[in-house]
């Protein structure tokens, strides 16, 4: 092997390289990223077979919005953000979740949270595949993710108070789940 083989490219290079077509390069992007977005596809999906839906959407529209990356931020979490849209593109495909009025939203309770609260965030994500899509899907993105309930709207074609309701119920699931488990 010639020192040229072993030469690992940079990230522009590897995105300029993309952009025209190089299967080699594109191949390497894969390698690279696949592992940490299989995670993310992983998160929000149903079962593996959706993961791996989503996976693969998600790296043919990576692929094809490259040129769009104007390197303004992490190109990881440039990809990242794909995926996470891909996989709510998909969510949506699949779920109709019903908007709550704002007098709905008043009636539900988001207190006495204290055992999730001070779980660790991994130690939460074993028992989230537990939830119903809905409440999974709003979880992930506000918690795990960090979204505003507003972006979570926005995404998801709903409104802050869904995305606000959904959130305390999956809490209120999840706390029942862990007390249930606590006291066996």
């Amino acid at each position: 092997m010639t020192a040229q083989s072993n030469h690992i490219p940079s990230e522009s290079d590897l995105i300029k390289g993309c952009i025209e077509g190089n299967l080699q390069m594109q191949k390497l992007l894969y390698e690279k990223f696949s592992s940490k977005m299989y995670g993310v596809c992983l998160r929000y999906a149903e079962n593996t077979e959706d993961a791996n839906d989503v996976m693969q959407e998600g790296f043919i529209k990576v692929y094809r919005s490259l040129s769009k990356f104007r390197a303004e931020g992490s190109f990881e979490g440039w990809i990242r953000r794909i995926f996470v849209n891909t996989s709510i593109e998909h969510y949506r495909k699949k779920v109709k979740l019903y908007n709550v009025t704002e007098a709905q939203e008043n009636t539900i309770e988001d207190n006495d949270l204290n055992a999730l609260d001070t779980m660790a965030t991994k130690d939460i994500l074993n028992i989230v595949n537990e939830l119903s899509p809905g409440y999974k899907q709003v979880f992930n993105m506000h918690v795990v993710e960090g979204y505003s309930h507003k972006e979570i709207a926005d995404l998801m074609g709903i409104t802050e108070g869904t995305s606000k309701s959904q959130l305390a119920r999956a809490k209120g699931v999840l706390k029942k789940i862990i007390e249930m488990r606590s006291s066996k």
